[in-house]
């Protein structure tokens, strides 16, 4: 799914960005050789992110 139209940058290759090490929004932004434009993208980009810490989370505590 796209999550920045203005970038045309997936959930997929935000995804890639995370697992090469990007930990912030930043990151990924670097990571995949683009610029922030309009900023409506980041709150999904975030989450992204943190999907692994929340599935990790959700682990430790069963």
């Amino acid at each position: 799914m796209y999550v920045c139209l203005c970038n045309a940058l997936t959930d997929r290759q935000i995804r890639e960005a995370r697992n090469r090490g990007a930990q912030n929004v930043s990151h990924v932004f670097r990571s995949t050789g683009t610029k922030p434009e309009c900023g409506k993208c980041v709150h999904c980009v975030r989450d992204i992110l943190r999907e692994n810490q929340q599935l990790s989370s959700l682990e430790k505590a069963s």
